[in-house]
């Protein structure tokens, strides 16, 4: 596997996290709960970039989709070992290979489906599942397995092109958004394309959309400087998207 540098890097956002920590089958979790009723056996999971539950922009937004009624929740993806912040910062030498060897997806595969057969224990029967770079490589395994119901990403790490896009038409029964950018080394022009020509024009029958943001890299939607409005509007335009989606299909 490997990662890109704009995987490790961005900007951190203002503002107070309003949900809770707490643990779903043994596995750390944030969960963010809507203020007004919402449907008890549906659950979408914020599946997140490698800053995990140390970044409080995944937080923030996690917040964000609670307040359009959806519960999330937030596994943690990397045994307590998140990317550290300060990988932002200007001279900071962050050994991304190491780090990434240290947590492959497969073990964040199986860390989700923890907290999905808890939470199905509780009588949860519907998943959507968001990914955010990292996270975006997991919502494809549980597509391709159906263990969750609708999926959205953006700027998605680790995926192969086109085998996972052609292996996510072939079995996969989740509508499925993709967030996209003008800069991203993990999932390039190219790759877009490939998708739209995969899944697009009504090939894949559950549902299939890619927005696409001008002049925002790689990260947008979650680390985004905001006081670049190209990337503002990229930010909140995907995270309309994300939310009709969810609205459209859960």
């Amino acid at each position: 596997m490997s990662m890109c540098k704009d995987c490790f890097s961005g900007v951190r956002h203002e503002g107070t996290p309003e949900g809770k920590k707490d643990k779903i089958g043994g596995i750390d979790v944030y969960i963010a709960t809507p203020t007004v009723e919402y449907p008890k056996d549906k659950v979408v999971l914020f599946l997140t970039d490698a800053f995990g539950l140390g970044l409080d922009n995944n937080f923030l937004l996690a917040d964000d989709f609670a307040r359009n009624g959806f519960k999330i929740v937030m596994p943690d993806l990397f045994d307590g070992e998140p990317a550290p912040t300060n990988a932002f910062d200007p001279g900071v030498n962050f050994d991304i290979m190491t780090w990434i060897g240290r947590h492959p997806a497969d073990r964040a595969d199986t860390i989700v489906r923890t907290v999905i057969e808890s939470l199905k224990s509780e009588g949860v029967t519907k998943f959507a599942s968001l990914g955010y770079c990292y996270g975006a490589r997991v919502c494809f395994d549980l597509a391709f397995t159906n263990e969750v119901q609708v999926v959205a990403v953006a700027h998605p790490s680790l995926l192969k092109t086109p085998d996972d896009l052609e292996k996510y038409a072939e079995v996969s029964k989740a509508p499925l958004l993709i967030n996209s950018c003008t800069v991203d080394q993990m999932f390039p022009i190219e790759a877009q394309g490939k998708a739209d020509e995969i899944l697009g024009g009504g090939k894949f029958a559950p549902g299939y959309e890619r927005t696409y943001w001008e002049g925002c890299a790689h990260g947008f939607a979650v680390r985004g400087d905001l006081s670049d409005p190209k990337v503002k509007a990229g930010k909140e335009g995907a995270f309309k998207a994300t939310v009709e989606w969810l609205h459209k299909y859960l």
